[in-house]
C-alpha cells in the first residue's frame, strides 16, 4: 500500500450513536439537506450505555483513521442512566488510547435528536481533524 498524499487521504471514520439521540440527530441532519463529509459509517446503539470499548478498539485495529460515539446529553438518557455508564467508560478508553497515541483519533460528543445540524457540523470538523492527522499508523498493519 503506497504513501497518500495528505491532499488526496479522504479518512475512514466509524461512529457508535446512541438510537434515540445522536442517530435520529443523523437523520435530521439528511432530512434537512445538511451537508457533512460522505467518509462516516454509523454503527447505531440501542443507548450510548452500550458501547464496549473493545468495540472502539476494533474498529482503530482494523484500519480505521478515527472514531466518534456520541449520545444523548447527560441527565436526557432514555434509559435513564446509560449515559453516565458511557461516560465512566469513555473515560476508561481514553487511558488505553494515550498509551498508544491513539487518543487524537477518538472523540465523544452528546447530540440530541433535535441537533441535526450540529451533529453535521461536529461531522465537518472530526474529518478536518482526523485528515490533519494523515492516516492511521494501523492501516494495513493488521490482519
Amino acid at each position: 500500500m503506497g504513501e497518500e498524499a495528505k491532499g488526496d487521504f479522504e479518512p475512514k471514520i466509524v461512529g457508535f450513536t446512541c438510537n434515540w439521540c445522536t442517530y435520529a440527530a443523523a437523520d435530521l441532519a439528511g432530512t434537512s439537506r445538511k451537508k457533512y463529509p460522505p467518509n462516516s459509517r454509523i454503527i447505531r446503539l440501542m443507548c450510548s450505555g452500550r458501547l464496549d470499548p473493545m468495540f472502539v478498539l476494533k474498529v482503530l485495529l482494523n484500519g480505521a483513521d478515527g472514531v466518534f460515539f456520541s449520545g444523548c446529553h447527560p441527565g436526557e438518557c432514555h434509559y435513564i442512566k446509560g449515559n453516565f455508564y458511557a461516560r465512566r467508560r469513555i473515560a476508561a478508553l481514553r487511558t488505553i488510547l494515550k498509551e498508544f497515541g491513539l487518543d487524537e483519533r477518538f472523540k465523544s460528543y452528546w447530540i440530541s435528536a433535535s441537533e441535526g445540524e450540529k451533529f453535521a457540523n461536529t461531522m465537518k470538523t472530526q474529518a478536518e481533524e482526523v485528515k490533519k492527522l494523515g492516516p492511521s499508523p494501523l492501516r494495513g498493519k493488521i490482519l
